[in-house]
């Protein structure tokens, strides 16, 4: 696999060298031309598989420290057992219904 990757990539060095081929240029100098550009290219892919590598451990430290972080904050479950809230119980709510109305009724026969 890596040599029809070194194929595609002399392939396409020839094509650039003979795009920008001077007048008067021997076939050498052309060869030649292409071979540094084969080799940028080349440099340049390891280039950006080097990036892509960096950027995939990044990605991937930053996963280890979400999950991290996400098992050190305690979940909404834990804290509504921890603390029961007085609004959530249906006998206070009724309580508070009951007293409103009897403060309202009250206000109207005053």
């Amino acid at each position: 696999m890596a040599k029809k990757l070194s194929d595609e990539i002399q392939n396409e060095a020839m094509r650039v060298a003979k795009a920008n081929q001077k007048q008067g240029q021997t076939k050498e100098q052309t060869k030649l031309i292409a071979q540094g550009i084969e080799k940028g290219i080349s440099e340049y892919k390891k280039q950006q598989k080097s990036k892509a590598r960096e950027r995939d451990k990044q990605r991937k430290q930053n996963m280890k420290v979400d999950k991290v972080s996400r098992n050190l904050l305690p979940d909404d479950n834990a804290l509504q057992k921890q603390s029961p809230n007085l609004v959530s119980h249906p006998r206070f709510l009724w309580a508070l219904l009951i007293v409103s109305w009897i403060g309202f009724i009250g206000y109207l026969f005053k």
